[in-house]
């Protein structure tokens, strides 16, 4: 088996002492035991030579003598070496020392003067603790990078995952609407609107998520209202519109039991709820009602005036403005409303024709991915980038 790189190169130790007799023994028991021992007479040349000729694999060195400072050369060399063991070596066995050094980074301790086999026995310690330090280095930034790793891997295979449902919502979406041609489109300008609203509103890029798959799937419910209430041209009677005002409950109800989409069941169940607590189906008013809920309202209710309907024609986003705003307090939360009123009319027209314009190619997932900063958005070009939300007033 090949050696590695630490172990075919002649360990290298450097020698700090100005007692000529102590340093010269030291070196030739290690010379002829295989080592590659330098000495030097100072802290100085000491700081010079390892500045010079990069970390020693080890350093014996005085603790106190004319020319060594051996605290302050442990201190130094542990700040700039810390992978390099150092051993002090001493003429004073005193208790106090020894735990000096110690508590300083110091690996071990020699008392002169220096038997021949306790020399070695420390000297091939050292060695093996530096050794096992360096390899736990590379062992805990492998498993870094390997941790890393497989959690980008994981990352990325929760965006696949997420993209995968948006995909399953965008299709249940454009069933609906197949369903209900009187609304074909709504449900991708409602959230588009709605988007608006919530990035205008500050929320983070999870709640904005959230809000525009409940505003994406709204009417959801509808699937299970008869063709026969669902598709009557004409008015609806008392016992009919008790059925077609089951569709929110109905659309909680389809869901909820999806882990995916627990909280955006919540804004489909209230969002025919009024803030005075006149809506349906639980009449729950103020801050009861969930805030996707309360900024879905104003976005539905602006599609809805400015959308064609069999019994009447599409009004301007002027009238939706002043409509909207005179039901400030009763079916819409003020604070909602004076957010909506600082954003330019322009701004929905142009959202408006853009969607309408490239109806077949606009993805409402897709769109919404790149205004929360989906991973996928690189990915997600096409005429949803050309809806710019950024002229919104502050």
């Amino acid at each position: 088996m090949p050696m590695s790189v630490i172990e075919m190169a002649l360990e290298r130790i450097l020698i700090v002492d100005d007692d000529f007799h102590a340093h010269t023994n030291m070196a030739n028991v290690l010379l002829r035991s295989g080592y590659d021992a330098i000495v030097v007479s100072s802290t100085t040349d000491a700081l010079a030579r390892v500045s010079e000729d990069g970390p020693y694999d080890l350093l014996l060195t005085e603790i106190m003598s004319e020319k060594i400072d051996g605290m302050e050369l442990l201190d130094q060399l542990q700040c700039d070496n810390p992978d390099m063991p150092v051993v002090i070596v001493t003429a004073v066995d005193d208790i106090s020392t020894v735990v000096a050094v110690t508590r300083r980074g110091a690996y071990d301790y020699l008392l002169k003067p220096v038997n021949e086999a306790d020399l070695l026995s420390c000297v091939s310690r050292a060695l093996v603790h530096r050794k096992q330090k360096i390899q736990n280095e590379f062992f805990k930034q492998y498993l870094e990078k390997l941790v890393h790793a497989r959690t980008e891997m994981l990352r990325k295979t929760l965006v696949d995952l997420e993209r995968s449902y948006d995909i399953t919502l965008e299709a249940l979406g454009d069933a609906l609407d197949l369903r209900d041609a009187e609304t074909e489109g709504h449900s991708k300008r409602v959230t588009a609107y709605t988007l608006a609203l919530a990035r205008a509103a500050g929320l983070s890029a999870q709640q904005v998520r959230v809000i525009a798959r409940g505003a994406f799937l709204h009417d959801i419910g509808k699937i299970a209202i008869p063709d026969s209430i669902l598709l009557k041209p004409g008015k609806l009677n008392a016992e009919e519109m008790a059925h077609m005002r089951e569709h929110c409950s109905l659309g909680y109800h389809i869901l909820r039991k999806i882990p995916y989409l627990t909280e955006a069941s919540e804004i489909v169940y209230s969002h025919q709820e009024r803030f005075d607590g006149t809506g349906y189906p639980r009449q729950i008013k103020g801050k009861e009602i969930p805030i996707g809920a309360r900024i879905f309202a104003v976005a539905d209710t602006l599609d809805a005036i400015t959308s064609e309907r069999p019994y009447r024609s599409a009004r301007s986003f002027e009238v939706a403005r002043e409509e909207i705003q005179r039901c400030s307090g009763t079916q819409f939360d003020p604070e909602i409303v004076d957010l909506y009123m600082r954003i330019p009319t322009q701004l929905w027209a142009d959202l408006r024709m853009e969607i309408t314009k490239h109806a077949k190619q606009f993805s409402a997932m897709n769109y919404l991915n790149q205004k929360t900063g989906s991973e996928n958005s690189s990915e997600q070009e096409g005429h949803a980038g050309k809806f710019e939300l950024n002229k919104m007033a502050s």
